[in-house]
């Protein structure tokens, strides 16, 4: 099977379909910092995690110029208000242009609100990602699902999900055996796994069908070890026509030998 070929049509297959947003790409709006003169201070187990997921988001929704994908960048959500701001670790937005890239987003410039927010645990901000993050980023902001992780492997497990329901509540996601929760504004699951040799507790998203969405590391890797597989078996095929041919060639020359010993045989008792 091609692989590649069956991904490219599952995500043409899973994408979720949305309207154009009203508003007009804004990259920089004056008086409103996108930057806080703060360090950031994230960990490599959080490093790890958004560099990953950010990279299969991107993979994934790169068919489509209307998704926006933002990593440590500041919300504005009230005109006016340079305090109604918020940056999440990773933020999607459907309906927007993909490009030019932005030094913030602005929900009303813009005309749209990120379906989906991921925040990933630290010590510093666990208990606000918990608390009243819920409430800012579903009912003030209006982001469809929000979503938190832990992903510091020596840390308890701990992957929780909300949404906002049809009535305008909120709704924590039911987790399902494995502890994976399904997206449906982005039509995506998402389970972690443990990679001891990192200390990462890695949140991964899935296609509906539990198709792995791959980085583009890891694409590169998989096509790399199918080359070296299809190149073992047409090396394998060739040793075997080889070894084919070889064993054709001596049963031709023991049926000629034989054929010789019999003529042999037939002359001497004509003797």
């Amino acid at each position: 099977m091609d692989t590649t070929n069956d991904f490219e049509f599952k995500q043409r297959k899973y994408m979720p379909v949305f309207p154009k947003a009203n508003g007009k790409t804004t990259i920089y709006i004056e008086g409103y910092p996108c930057e806080d003169d703060e360090p950031m201070s994230a960990t490599d187990f959080h490093g790890e995690q958004i560099s990953g997921l950010y990279e299969q988001f991107k993979r994934y929704f790169a068919i489509n110029e209307l998704v926006h994908i933002g990593i440590d960048s500041f919300i504005y959500y009230s005109e006016g208000d340079i305090t109604k701001c918020v940056a999440p670790d990773i933020h999607i937005v459907f309906g927007v242009a993909k490009y030019p890239l932005r030094r913030s987003f602005y929900t009303w410039a813009e005309g749209a609100a990120p379906v989906a927010v991921f925040e990933f645990l630290s010590d510093a901000t666990a208990r606000q990602d918990r608390n009243e993050k819920v409430g800012v980023y579903l009912n003030d902001i209006g982001v469809q699902e929000y979503f938190i992780h832990q992903p510091e492997l020596k840390k308890p497990a701990e992957f929780r999900g909300w949404r906002q329901d049809p009535s305008g509540g909120i709704v924590e996601i039911e987790p399902d055996p494995q502890g994976g929760l399904f997206s449906e504004a982005l039509n995506l699951y998402f389970r972690w796994e443990e990679q001891h040799h990192t200390h990462v507790r890695l949140l991964r998203p899935y296609l509906p069908d539990g198709t792995p969405i791959t980085t583009p590391l890891e694409e590169h890797h998989l096509r790399e070890a199918a080359q070296t597989r299809a190149e073992e078996e047409t090396q394998r095929r060739q040793d075997a026509e080889k070894l084919a041919e070889t064993e054709a060639q001596r049963r031709q020359d023991a049926e000629a030998e034989l054929e010789k010993l019999r003529t042999q045989l037939a002359n001497l008792q004509r003797q």
